[in-house]
């Protein structure tokens, strides 16, 4: 047996015996293409969560999201514990030609780590871990169409967004020929992934920027809940869902889409917003001014109005006082898709960290991640409209932007984006 076949079996092989915990909600069918699977053990039986009660601990481990299908995975895939974002320029002298085999070499190689499985020539860095949800996503800016002589194919949803008065952008950490998103349920998973993907970049692109992200872990609560952000709030609640009967429409660009445009049929655009939470000076406000900045009640996600996490917005509802008991400028009711003609986008983000600045304050908050459609119909009317009154806005700094068209998923024997670069 080779030294690569060992490294194989031993990247598949699932975590020793640690114990149990509520895991439930790790493993969902396939949807919408990006299907997930459990691991099966030695007498044959799923080792996923089943009908005898919770999961073990290596479920975590065992879950595996397909590379294959109709849509990239990392978009309708729950949410994992851990995250990377890169993006990467083309080298000055790199073209089409160039971008066809960087597209081949990191597709095979999300093919193969998101198996479980080791790519030859590894560093070892993820042995005897399973596949752990691992996702690797990919897209392409703005700039990455002049760049391979494909300007005339550029969809027009890649329409630079406009300017809001609460940026503060860094381009150095904005943009970019090419974007990676990287997902996974355990640390060691998603870094390994990410040196991967950066060592196959080779001298046909450098990295432009990097980012690193988290949520809370697998199996942390006693039953799946909506995940929180670093504010302590509740985020997530009114996302769109896969089973709601306009999903496919207001996510993904419709599979019989035709002409320049025909190679995004199945995929969706990403906008990726670095949004640094002022936590010092939120964490100084009174729990009742919080809940009243988000509209929702910090403890339970639960709308001002009353009921339950889900329960709708009653907008016209008023206090004693007369005024509404969900503020005019609640950012639950700006951001609402009633006020905003409808407009809705899937939110995917991850929480950052990056160390204390040098004023003493934290630097994190929330490198947010939406999908759409039409970014154009998603993300920019309701940006707007947060932009124009937004009572969270005095605690939160948008300090850097990308857009990016991912392509729909390849098909078996297919490359990420090959519909675009060889049409």
């Amino acid at each position: 047996m080779s030294e690569r076949d060992n490294l194989e079996i031993s990247r598949r092989r699932l975590l020793g015996t640690v114990g149990a915990a509520g895991a439930a909600g790790l493993v969902v069918g396939a949807v919408g293409g990006a299907g997930v699977s459990a691991a099966v053990s030695g007498d044959g039986t799923a080792s996923a969560n089943g009908a005898g009660g919770p999961a073990a601990l290596t479920t975590v481990g065992s879950t595996e999201v397909m590379f294959h299908g109709k849509h990239q995975a990392g978009i309708t895939t729950p949410l994992q514990s851990r995250g990377h974002l890169v993006a990467f320029d083309l080298a000055p002298r790199a073209g089409r030609k160039e971008a066809v085999a960087l597209m081949r070499r990191w597709s095979a190689t999300a093919k193969t780590l998101m198996a479980g499985k080791a790519p030859a020539r590894d560093t070892g860095v993820a042995l005897d871990a399973g596949p752990s949800s691992l996702t690797v996503t990919f897209g392409f800016g703005r700039t990455f169409f002049d760049r391979t002589g494909l300007a005339s194919r550029r969809p027009a949803g890649l329409d630079p967004l406009p300017a809001f008065s609460s940026d503060a952008l860094d381009p150095r950490r904005s943009e970019g020929d090419l974007w990676v998103q990287i997902g996974a349920d355990d640390a060691l998973v998603a870094f390994h992934a990410l040196r991967a993907v950066q060592k196959d970049a080779g001298d046909a692109a450098r990295v432009r920027w990097q980012m690193n992200g988290f949520n809370r872990s697998a199996g942390a609560t006693a039953r799946p809940m909506t995940a929180r952000n670093l504010m302590g709030q509740v985020d997530g609640t009114r996302n769109p869902k896969p089973a709601d009967p306009d999903f496919d429409r207001r996510i993904f660009v419709p599979a019989g889409t035709t002409g320049a445009e025909a190679w995004m049929a199945g995929g969706s655009y990403a906008v990726v917003r670095r949004i640094r939470m002022l936590l010092d000076d939120w964490e100084k406000l009174s729990l009742d001014r919080q809940e009243k900045v988000i509209g929702r009640r910090k403890s339970d996600g639960s709308p001002l109005t009353g009921g339950t996490e889900t329960t709708e917005l009653d907008l016209d509802k008023r206090g004693p006082d007369g005024g509404t008991v969900i503020p005019d400028n609640a950012h639950a009711r700006i951001s609402a898709p009633e006020q905003n003609g409808g407009a809705a986008m899937l939110r995917r983000p991850f929480s950052f960290h990056d160390g204390i600045g040098p004023d003493g304050t934290p630097d994190a908050g929330l490198l947010f991640i939406c999908w759409q459609a039409d970014p154009l119909r998603g993300f920019v009317p309701v940006q707007r409209k947060l932009d124009r009154g937004d009572a969270l806005s005095p605690f939160i700094r948008h300090e850097a932007s990308g857009l990016f068209a991912v392509p729909g998923g390849p098909a078996e024997g297919e490359y990420v984006g090959q519909r675009l670069l060889e049409a």
